[in-house]
Order: C-alpha cells, then sequence, then structure tokens
C-alpha cells in the first residue's frame, strides 16, 4: 500500500518569495465556515448588520491599535465573508500572523456571543481555515477595490460568495 504524503496537505495560494511582511497595502477576503449567514442579512436589496457583523468590523477597525504597523482601511461586512483592506508600513507581523490573529479573536468574541447575546451558533469552526489576498500594486488597482468594497452589498445576488 503507498500513502500520499500530500493528500491532506491545504494548497498554498500565496505568492511563491512574496515578503508579506513588507509595506503596502492588501486586500482581504475572509469567509465564514460553510458560508453561513451569521454577520447579516441581504433581501431585496435591504442590507441589514448583525450585532456579529458590527463586532466583526469593531475588531477590525481596531487592528492599528493592537499591531504596530497595521492599519485598516475600507471594509464591508457581508452576510456570510468580509472584504477589508488591510496596511503594513513597518510591521512587527506579517500578513498571515495578522489574520490568524483576527480570525482568533474574532472568534472568541463570536463564542462569547452565542454565550451570552443569543448568536446563532456555528458548528466546529466560525472562519473558513485559508483566506484571500492580493497585493494592491497601484492607485488604480486600490481604486477599483474600493469601489468594489462599497458597492458590494449592491451586488450580493451576483457575489460568488453569496451561498444562496
Amino acid at each position: 500500500m503507498t500513502y500520499n504524503i500530500n493528500k491532506n496537505r491545504r494548497k498554498n495560494i500565496r505568492l511563491k518569495n512574496y515578503d508579506y511582511q513588507q509595506n503596502g497595502l492588501y486586500f482581504i477576503t475572509i469567509c465564514i465556515q460553510n458560508r453561513e449567514h451569521l454577520l447579516g442579512n441581504i433581501s431585496d436589496k435591504e442590507y441589514y448588520v448583525y450585532d456579529a457583523g458590527e463586532m466583526i468590523e469593531s475588531v477590525w477597525n481596531n487592528l492599528s491599535k493592537h499591531y504596530k504597523g497595521v492599519k485598516s482601511h475600507d471594509f464591508v461586512v457581508m452576510p456570510n465573508h468580509i472584504h477589508g483592506i488591510l496596511e503594513l508600513q513597518n510591521s512587527d507581523l506579517n500578513l498571515s500572523e495578522i489574520i490568524r490573529r483576527f480570525k482568533t479573536f474574532t472568534t472568541y468574541q463570536y463564542i462569547n456571543g452565542v454565550e451570552n447575546r443569543g448568536w446563532r451558533p456555528f458548528y466546529k469552526r466560525f472562519w473558513q481555515r485559508n483566506y484571500h489576498e492580493h497585493i494592491i500594486r497601484n492607485d488604480d488597482s486600490l481604486g477599483k477595490l474600493q469601489h468594489y468594497i462599497v458597492n458590494n452589498p449592491m451586488r450580493w445576488r451576483e457575489d460568488v460568495f453569496c451561498g444562496d
């Protein structure tokens, strides 16, 4: 019997040989496990962010208070994922460590909300294992991504993360 050592390894979706601690802007998408709608609701173009989504946004907006050289920019909470732009400027941490800490802290906060505020429970894990990132290399790209973030709720039914 042969054993495939690579069978259960996750595919690395990061750019090979890129230093994710270097200064710059990064567009981030993080999805809720199984794309459950735990953060808000969008129906008939009406957009409502739950308390849990507001907690997620607050944590995102306060990253710079907790981590040197990290600044949060544009951000949107969707029913089952988030989009945001992070800026690193002489940060002590790389992007994956910042995202890991964000996901860990918000998971604990969400569990507290389930126990104390009646938020809908999740099964096994809150966030999906990985996240999507895009290195923003110029002002044109930044402008397009900012526009995407602002208009994402209005384009919910077209969103690949919709899950409906």
